[in-house]
């Protein structure tokens, strides 16, 4: 067995990165930029109002309070043709195009208007005039290599961009072993139970930004094992297998994968839950037909977390980028205790208030953690309450209540 810390270096280590492709803006929603992405145009084009109001020269505000001749209106999307001189000023919509002398824009509610006049009821203490270029500027690099979101999206389109370079999507297969398992929905038999694990791997998968490739439930069979696994690393770039990789008598999935040409990276890893957990890879000539392959334990909690921890941070890398979970602090409700220390262990918590924190002046809200209850790695249930994961490390017996910790957020 290797330490956690050994299997994720490994596992990133053995990473190679995707092929680029060109898609569409409207189906690069979730997908991973394979470059920085650079403004063809400023951004805005043109200078414009950030208010509804009027627009006078520099200084014509203070001046005139006999009034302001209004000489158009100008609606977002309209270009100016008046320009504007002392004693007069253009009435103008948020967005708008403004003229080329405009120094201000007194929003509306700072006015009356009447009979083709302005007159100023209050000071304007603001520009309020968004100038060309005040966003971005054309040539600047304005998204970095990440995975794009919505916002994303939108600056992309406010840019002009009609079309991105990504990372091919990874085909991520999933195949679930266990002749005791049957999918929901089913009726259960004697000494059966249903595949979730399967199910919750693929909604992972997808959340991550891949593509799952469901192959079912694999019965307890040397032979059938043998074509799943054949057949998956035929079609996909990366491989999840549940079940099947300890010591027992029909514990196929090591063997299987080395007939198949898998080089066993590591097998079993000092971490509670996910002891059993596999690495391996079977390389090629051609880069798209190389396979890596995750062996998981059977237990939906050991699944679940693994794949958090450990297959997402690959999942990520293969796609130019860095994952860790995301952590918080908070104070420990009630204290964590263990017997077994030997391996590193994830623990289930909960994020159930807020408490405020003092130190010297400043007052500091600060997160009240609480332990969930927990009865080992088949206990899929306890993950409906959690919000994170405690890590104890290796000879940690326990985290008393009331320290500071941190929490890797799932």
């Amino acid at each position: 067995m290797i330490d956690m810390k050994d299997a994720y270096k490994l596992v990133i280590d053995n990473s190679l990165e995707l092929e680029i492709e060109s898609v569409p803006l409207r189906e690069a929603a979730g997908r991973f930029l394979s470059g920085p992405v650079v403004s063809p145009i400023d951004s805005p084009p043109f200078d414009k109002s950030a208010m509804d109001g009027y627009a006078v020269t520099v200084g014509d505000e203070t001046s005139q309070s006999a009034g302001f001749a209004i000489l158009e209106t100008v609606a977002a999307g309209e270009v100016p043709s008046k320009k504007l001189v002392p004693g007069s000023c253009i009435k103008i919509m948020t967005g708008a195009m403004l003229p080329e002398n405009a120094g201000k824009v007194i929003r509306v509610e700072y006015t009356d208007e009447s009979d083709g006049v302005m007159r100023v009821t209050a000071p304007e203490p603001y520009e309020n005039i968004i100038r060309r270029g005040e966003n971005l500027k054309a040539g600047d690099e304005f998204i970095q290599v990440k995975r794009l979101g919505p916002g994303d999206i939108g600056s992309l389109a406010a840019s002009g961009i009609h079309r991105v370079n990504v990372r091919r999507r990874l085909r991520v297969g999933i195949i679930t072993t266990g002749s005791e398992l049957r999918e929901p929905g089913e009726p259960l038999g004697p000494g059966e139970i249903y595949n979730s694990s399967g199910i919750q791997l693929s909604t992972q998968i997808a959340a991550a930004g891949a593509l799952p490739v469901k192959y079912g439930i694999v019965p307890d069979d040397a032979d059938e094992h043998a074509e799943a696994v054949k057949t998956g690393i035929k079609e996909c770039d990366l491989l999840l297998m549940t079940g099947g990789v300890s010591k027992g008598d029909f514990d196929y999935v090591p063997d299987t994968l080395r007939e198949a040409g898998v080089e066993i990276v590591f097998h079993g890893v000092k971490v509670k839950p996910g002891r059993p957990t596999l690495f391996g890879r079977r390389l090629s000539a051609g880069d798209r037909d190389n396979t890596f392959i995750f062996g998981l334990p059977g237990n939906p909690v050991s699944t679940y977390i693994l794949f958090e921890v450990l297959v997402k941070a690959f999942i990520y890398r293969l796609n130019g980028l860095t994952y860790r979970l995301p952590v918080m602090q908070g104070r420990l409700a009630s204290e964590i205790r263990r017997r077994d220390t030997e391996r590193m262990e994830f623990r289930p918590v909960k994020l159930t208030g807020t408490e405020v924190d003092v130190h010297g002046v400043e007052a500091v809200a600060v997160r009240t953690i609480e332990p969930v209850r927990y009865m080992g790695s088949a206990h899929l249930n306890a993950l409906v309450e959690a919000d994170g994961i405690v890590v104890l490390e290796p000879g940690l017996d326990r985290i008393e209540e009331g320290v500071l910790i941190d929490v890797r957020l799932i």
